[in-house]
Parts: structure tokens; sequence; C-alpha cells
């Protein structure tokens, strides 16, 4: 058919596919928005903008072309996420960590100055954070977003969930002083093994478990 051939209908068509696998990555992997959270979201954002803008008005480019970039795009997505929320050395590898750059009231100044955070820098998050005293600090980590998450002394709530997606978080454990045989025991107590947990929180010096089963206990 003609209308098929007409470089103005293509276009349209490859607008409205674009829309369309971008409404579906936000929505299938849970996000609501734009807003990317991790690397694997920024580049989502990024690379997905590239192949509808770069794409929609190339006429060399045909529907079929158009559509088996966006799907291939989208399993690598997909895969990345699955990958990323169930294996913890591939989720250091592409998300990062959060990067412990105050200990015991001391600064790592090592960590610190390799990823680029000056001392001002420092003295400022930790001001906005309201911390007056630097030995009031426990501990203080980097987030991967720039932020800085502060525990102080005597605190028996952490801001870092001990579990998440199945995977004990080493850092969260080490901010309580505890080790991954503790929090395992701390688990069977309730019934629960770590491949059960969707997230496990320390809050007033106890565990409290959300499981991925509400019916398991």
């Amino acid at each position: 058919m003609q209308l098929f051939r007409d470089p103005y209908f293509i276009t349209a068509m490859k607008l409205l596919l674009g829309f369309i696998v971008f409404v579906a990555q936000i929505k299938l992997t849970g996000k609501g928005n734009l807003a990317p959270a991790t690397i694997v979201d920024q580049m989502q954002n990024y690379v997905l903008g590239g192949i509808i803008g770069g794409v929609i008005y190339n006429t060399d480019i045909g529907l079929l072309q158009f559509v088996n970039v966006l799907l291939i795009w989208t399993l690598i997505v997909f895969s990345s996420k699955y990958l990323t929320n169930h294996n913890r050395w591939i989720k250091r590898l592409i998300d990062g960590e959060p990067l412990l750059v105050v200990q015991h009231g001391k600064i790592r100044v090592e960590t610190a100055t390799q990823v680029g955070l000056s001392a001002n820098d420092l003295a400022y998050k930790l001001r906005t954070a309201g911390v007056n005293d630097l030995r009031d600090v426990r501990q203080a980590y980097l987030e991967q977003n720039g932020q800085l998450n502060v525990i102080l002394k005597g605190d028996e709530t952490i801001k870092y969930p001990l579990i998440l997606d199945g995977q004990i978080d080493p850092a969260a454990l080490d901010a309580i002083d505890h080790d991954e045989d503790w929090l395992k025991a701390q688990l069977q107590e309730q019934g629960y093994e770590t491949g059960d947990v969707y997230m496990a929180n320390y809050l007033s010096g106890k565990v409290v478990v959300t499981p991925y089963d509400p019916n398991k206990n």
C-alpha cells in the first residue's frame, strides 16, 4: 500500500512505537517515572532516547529494523535488572555500592580522595546531615547518587536494609557490628532462610523481616 511507503506515516509509526516501548519499560521495571535511581536506569533513558530520536527521522531504517532494535534494547534492560536484583557481584559491578568515608569518628581520607570528595564537600554534607561533632559519627556512607548517609553512635536503627532481594548486605551488618552468622541465626529464630527474605531491616535493635511469601509464618 502507498500509505506504508509514505515517509510521514513511517515517522509517525516509529514515534508511536517508541512511545509505547518507553512507557512499557517504565511500567514493567516498576519505576513509575523517568527519574534514574541506578546506572541501569540512566543508561536506559539515554540509550532509548537516542534510539528513538536518532531513528525516527532516518528514512534508511525501516519499521521492522526499528522494532528489532527496540526489542533488543528492552531485552538488555530487563536482563540487567534481573541480574542486578539477584546477583550481588553483578550489582556491585553495574550499580556500584555505598562507600564508607567516615568510620568511628575518623575520616577515611584515601577513600574520599579516590572518589573526588574534597574536605570542603564532606564538611558540607556532614553539616547538612546535622553532624556538628565528627566524633559522634559511627559510620558515614557516600551513596551512588552523591548523598551522604550518616549513622551516629548509639543509633539502634540504621538506614540500610540488612537484606535486599534475598542478598545480605555486609556493609549494613558491619554498621551494627554483627556478621552473617548472627543474621542467619536471627532469621532461623523467625523461621526464615536468606532466600525467603524480600527485605530485612534493623529497627530498634531487632531484625524486622518482610518475606516474599507473607503466609510462610
